[in-house]
């Protein structure tokens, strides 16, 4: 199985990417990793996470506070959101 990122799924992960880069140098590098081990871990186990509505499911990252949300394409993963637990939760609703 193969994950894509939506677009502006792939976008604010790669601003938080900066953001946290900016607060010190590696820490940009360490989200980076946490959440690609997160996406993984829903690659390797699609139906192991919570759906949080409709066919999107959410699975949680270790070290941030972020949530990868993704759906099933037949043998893919399409990440909707990389996101902030602590932002408007709804907010990527109109992507799937």
């Amino acid at each position: 199985m193969k994950f894509v990122f939506h677009p502006e799924a792939e976008d604010e992960f790669f601003a938080a990417i900066e953001y946290y880069e900016s607060v010190e140098t590696g820490l940009g590098s360490d989200f980076s990793l946490e959440v690609l081990k997160t996406i993984q871990n829903a690659v390797d186990f699609p139906m192991a996470w919570p759906v949080l509505v409709d066919d999107i499911h959410r699975c949680l990252t270790n070290r941030f506070p972020y949530g990868v949300l993704y759906r099933l394409e037949g043998e893919l993963i399409q990440v909707l959101a990389v996101m902030h637990l602590r932002r408007e939760p709804g907010y990527w609703q109109e992507r799937h």
